[in-house]
């Protein structure tokens, strides 16, 4: 018998989660191992870097972050698929699920660790996570210190009193948007999940879970609440829709948030990382936004466009990123 999948991860990890979900899905034995100082010595004999997920397979093979991990599971093991049959559908996925990683993390990060009772019942969990057995003064002085850095890393992710209001702004015109298009199916292509539900879900499950986005969410993203449910042991429902038939309630989510918002600010930080800037300002929804480039996602949108020049020849593709918005941004 196989040895099952050692996942290394965090219930407070979006990615970790994400990685998670899509193992129940393909129903890949694993054991979870929330990262704690007990398994620290394990985990970094395979690490290359100090970075949840990781997977280690029974073979010793390691495998670190959330979308290569996926993409290389979905290239061995084929059913039950990920992947709609449409190529022009597949890469609406793949853009939705970096959409998820890299700007729905903003709102996920600002909300967490800029309000006060979402950082205290964030950096309580995180605490006695790491002190394990130890006694409630050691958790107590772990909280203040986890929140204390947390709080001081909010502007990795741009979140500053400037940006504020697009941030909240952005996360509530998210979910009414998703609540909209979930209303008449499972998942976000149909009915089964695909690359853009894990993406999109491992952000909005851990909003969900805290004070104030998933208070949000509960008063007014009834059908996102039962697609976060959902995704916990997601199953396939039915066949991936056609894009026809996803257009009216999907098309708003790839104009408003992701040609608006997302591919702006993401081809302004691959600019600032280029030119070696130390900050680097965009336009968004007429606001100024301003903060430190992000190198991570400068080479992740350099892969985006090279998945965009694989498929940019699928009937229908260079239609809906023009009607959206988009096109522009991913060809380079």
């Amino acid at each position: 018998m196989t040895a099952p999948l050692r996942l290394f991860g965090s219930e407070l990890s979006p990615y970790s989660v994400k990685v998670r979900s899509y193992f129940r899905y393909k129903g890949l034995p694993h054991d979870w191992l929330p990262r704690t100082p007990a398994n620290q010595a394990e985990f970094q004999k395979y690490a290359k870097l100090p970075l949840i997920p990781l997977v280690v397979g029974g073979d010793g093979q390691a495998i670190q972050d959330s979308t290569p991990i996926i993409e290389h599971f979905e290239a061995a093991i084929r059913e039950p698929s990920i992947v709609p049959d449409d190529p022009a559908l597949v890469f609406v996925s793949a853009l939705l699920e970096e959409y998820g990683d890299e700007w729905c993390n903003k709102w996920m990060f600002h909300y967490r660790w800029n309000y006060k009772a979402d950082r205290w019942a964030t950096a309580e969990r995180i605490a006695l996570q790491m002190a394990g057995a130890l006694g409630p003064l050691d958790v107590a002085q772990a909280r203040a210190m986890v929140a204390d850095r947390m709080t001081g890393r909010l502007g990795f992710v741009g979140s500053s009193e400037k940006t504020k209001p697009l941030i909240e702004a952005s996360f509530r015109n998210t979910i009414a948007l998703l609540d909209r298009h979930l209303a008449s199916r499972p998942y976000l292509l149909g009915g089964r999940p695909g690359l853009a539900d894990f993406g999109l879900w491992g952000q909005l499950y851990e909003a969900a879970t805290d004070p104030t986005p998933g208070g949000k969410m509960r008063a007014s993203a009834p059908h996102v609440m039962a697609w976060v449910k959902r995704m916990l042991e997601p199953k396939t429902e039915g066949p991936f829709e056609a894009w026809p038939a996803l257009s009216a309630t999907l098309m708003p989510l790839l104009t408003e948030e992701v040609g608006k918002l997302f591919l702006p600010w993401s081809v302004a930080n691959a600019a600032a990382i280029a030119g070696g800037a130390k900050s680097f300002e965009v336009k968004l929804a007429e606001a100024a936004w301003v903060q430190e480039p992000q190198k991570y996602h400068a080479r992740s949108l350099g892969e985006l466009r090279r998945k965009y020049q694989a498929t940019k020849g699928a009937p229908g593709l260079d239609a809906i990123l023009g009607a959206s918005g988009c096109l522009a941004y991913l060809q380079g």
